[in-house]
Order: structure tokens, then sequence, then C-alpha cells
């Protein structure tokens, strides 16, 4: 069973391991090594706790995943969804995602990115609801794919996992 619940300052160390281990992939896939979330700093990680929801997927133990998000006005920013790469395929990205939705119930969208050759996460995005909005270049060999979501989504998905939200 996957619990996803919010990160606290002490899972910071393993996050960010996991957030490096989870982007080389997307360094391969764009032969850039170079991407923001490989040379993040734990100090640059904390600052994100203090102003951001960060939200941890564990099983028997183990930070397995990891997602955070902010909201500045009517718009939430969701960012750095990652999940080990052992446990990928087994519904813990869209188990992320939804949590990390719920904790925003405020805005009246959600937005995200993911590189343009990342066609796993934008059929993910796209099966939640996110349309793609905009591209921008992050460097010669990435091109960033903008998505959103409104708030009055009417997908459907069903969720089976256990989400603990401090009240």
């Amino acid at each position: 069973m996957i619990t996803i619940c919010r990160a606290e300052l002490k899972d910071a160390e393993d996050i960010l391991a996991l957030q490096k281990l989870a982007y080389q992939s997307e360094a391969r896939l764009y032969n850039d090594w170079s991407l923001p979330p490989l040379r993040q700093s734990l100090e640059s990680l904390l600052e994100e706790f203090g102003e951001s929801v960060v939200l941890k997927a564990v099983s028997n133990g183990r930070i397995v995943g990891s997602v955070r998000a902010k909201a500045t006005l009517e718009v939430c920013a969701i960012g750095r969804l990652v999940v080990h790469p052992d446990f990928q395929g087994q519904g813990i990205g869209s188990q992320l995602l939804k949590s990390i939705e719920v904790e925003f119930p405020e805005v009246s969208r959600y937005e995200l990115f993911t590189g343009s050759k990342s066609e796993a996460n934008i059929r993910l995005y796209q099966r939640h609801g996110y349309e793609i909005s905009r591209t921008q270049r992050l460097s010669p060999a990435v091109l960033l794919v903008f998505l959103r979501k409104p708030l009055d989504f009417g997908g459907s998905c069903t969720y089976d996992f256990t989400y603990e939200k401090e009240v």
C-alpha cells in the first residue's frame, strides 16, 4: 500500500535524492545534465518547504514519490512530480497528482510543465484533464510543454490509495 501525506523538513534529503534519481531519465532523454531538478541544492529545497506544499508517497517506510505545489492568486503551480524508477507504472504519479490538487481547492486552475519529449508525462497529465497551453524553450535541447487544468474538470478517475490530509 502507498500512503501519501505531507512531507516534513526531515524528508528533504531523501526527496532531493529521489528527485535527482528520477530526473536522470529526463537528462538522458534530452542529453542535458544541466536540468534544474538535477542541480537543485538542499538549501533551495528547504526554502521550498516554507512556501509550498510538499507531499510524499511512502511504501514500507520508504519515500518512493513526491510532488510540490504552491498557489498564487487563483492558480496552483505544480512541480517536481517524481516517482522512484522501481515504482513507476503503478499509479503513484496519478495518486500524487490528485493528492496535490486536493490541497488547493480554492484555485480556479492547476498548471504544470514537462519536457516535450516526455510523452508518458504528457499522456499522464492529459488523462487527468490537463491541456497543453503553451511551449517555452529551456535550453537548446529542451522544449517545455505547459499544461493547465481548470478546477471544474469533469473527468472521471478512480483512485485506490490512502491520502492523509492534515486538518
